[in-house]
């Protein structure tokens, strides 16, 4: 069965940027942007044009700079920011403007205190100004996650009369369930008579942990595009983490669903965004955190040592890491130490490792993690005791 392509639209440097502290600069920009491309992105949203005469010479310089990826200027369902939008894509091979508003009853009476048929007609009109200057525009029903099904049914019906290409249904706050997101999804790709006109496109937060699995069943459910950021930085709790989506992606081939990624990019591109953005990674993070691929315990050691995939479903050299990690620590097996003094220059004997091993336990029950050097210390001392 053939496989279906996923789009992948990475929107690092407008809603990951949106994090506090994390501003990017013009050339900082533009590099992750190249980087982005290398990896094989298809849609780069490079920023919010209208929002700051900074932001609308980055989304020009990105346009200028990139030559594959579609660049997307994002607005909302305003005429001035639609044109501005429009302005900073002039230089853009592919252009897209991302257009939209809210729609959920939180929105519609809080936010924008107006009614649904007010909101509708604003996105209608959005949509057909901004389709006067690009042929590409994305709708984005903010808030969709908790918006009522019917009603956001009819909006996505009109937004594709209106010319939209794209739809796009966020859980705004990371509200959603993986079930409920995707009935959703499915309930539009049923629902709405001219959806086979349109992409539906997924915009998961994370605020409960759930972007991820959220953005996995949009795709199941019909979506054929993933918003997502490297990392998963973004607003509050972050975005769908690209890395993650992707590799999921791969490693479940039974859902025939495809991207475009060249994955042995993504821990270069993923320590690039880090350090531009001053944002460590946190060490458990899936794919590229800094201990995704390292073993401290005994038992997950002697499986790893014996055959990688007994503890990794995921070869580190396929997300660009050189190899996984034998980290020794008090947990630590006998098989591991003999691993790692093998790996530094000893092959230990049988009678030897019992010595070694002694040794070892004393050293790692004082510190957390044994080293290289204090290993080559374990076996001066054993070799000279064993001499004598």
């Amino acid at each position: 069965m053939s496989q279906d392509r996923i789009i992948i639209f990475d929107t690092t440097l407008r809603d990951g940027e949106q994090v506090p502290g994390c501003k990017l600069n013009m050339d900082q920009k533009i590099k992750v942007a190249l980087e982005l491309e290398r990896l094989g992105v298809d849609v780069i949203e490079a920023g919010f044009p209208i929002s700051s005469p900074g932001d609308f010479a980055a989304v020009e310089a990105i346009c200028k700079a990139v030559k594959t990826p579609t660049v997307c200027g994002l607005s909302r369902a305003v005429e001035q920011d639609i044109k501005v939008a429009a302005e900073a894509l002039r230089y853009a091979k592919h252009p897209r403007i991302h257009t939209g508003i809210g729609t959920s009853d939180s929105h519609v009476q809080h936010k924008l205190r107006t009614t649904r048929e007010q909101v509708l007609e604003r996105a209608v009109a959005a949509v057909k100004l901004a389709k006067s200057f690009v042929e590409d525009v994305e709708f984005y029903a903010e808030d969709a996650g908790r918006t009522d099904n019917d009603y956001l049914a009819q909006v996505i019906e009109a937004v594709i009369k209106a010319g939209a290409t794209v739809v796009n249904i966020p859980d705004t706050t990371g509200y959603c369930l993986p079930e409920q997101y995707g009935a959703k999804i499915n309930y539009l790709a049923e629902n709405v008579p001219n959806i086979h006109k349109a992409i539906i496109s997924t915009h998961c937060h994370n605020d409960l942990g759930l972007a991820t699995a959220n953005s996995i069943y949009g795709v199941i459910n019909g979506a054929r595009q993933i918003e997502c950021t490297i990392n998963g930085v973004g607003e509050r709790a972050g975005n769908t983490s690209l890395e993650e989506v992707v590799m999921i992606l791969k490693q479940h081939p039974e859902l025939n669903l495809e991207t475009g990624i060249n994955t042995r990019l993504l821990n270069a591109v993923s320590r690039l965004v880090s350090e531009s953005m001053a944002m460590p990674v946190q060490p458990n993070k899936a794919i590229v955190g800094a201990n995704a691929f390292a073993h401290s315990s005994g038992i997950h050691q002697d499986g790893v040592i014996k055959r990688r995939d007994t503890y990794e479903i995921i070869d580190p050299v396929e997300v660009g890491v050189d190899t996984s990690k034998i980290v020794l620590t008090a947990r630590s097996g006998r098989a591991a130490l003999a691993y790692r003094c093998k790996n530094i220059g000893y092959n230990v004997t049988k009678d030897e490792l019992d010595v070694v091993y002694t040794k070892f336990l004393e050293v790692a029950d004082r510190k957390k993690e044994v080293n290289d050097e204090d290993l080559h210390l374990i076996m001066e001392e054993v070799q000279i005791a064993m001499t004598v």
